[in-house]
């Protein structure tokens, strides 16, 4: 499924709230919320296969709405949860 998103790519001074609510639609979109709950939050239902696929989901479609220079701060993060946190921090922080 080709899909096109029309979201402005984070580069912390447009106001993260917004990005995040766009990045959740997303997400929802591509049916890979409860990847943003961490490897410990998924449902104890969902086989190895199926978390992995949606891990890898939501990581990729936060990087392609990442600039480059806030990309480079997340890229070191190992899970989306600890992205998305960073994130949240850098326009807090």
């Amino acid at each position: 499924m080709d899909t096109k998103w029309d979201i402005k790519k984070f580069i912390i001074d447009n106001g993260f709230v917004l990005w995040k609510v766009k990045m959740q639609t997303i997400l929802i979109q591509q049916r890979c919320t409860e990847a943003l709950k961490g490897e410990t939050g998924l449902s104890t239902t969902i086989s190895q296969a199926k978390k992995i696929e949606m891990v890898d989901k939501a990581s990729s479609a936060i990087v392609m709405c990442l600039r480059d220079k806030v990309l480079r701060e997340v890229a070191k993060e190992t899970t989306v949860t600890m992205m998305c946190t960073r994130l949240s921090f850098m326009q807090n922080g």
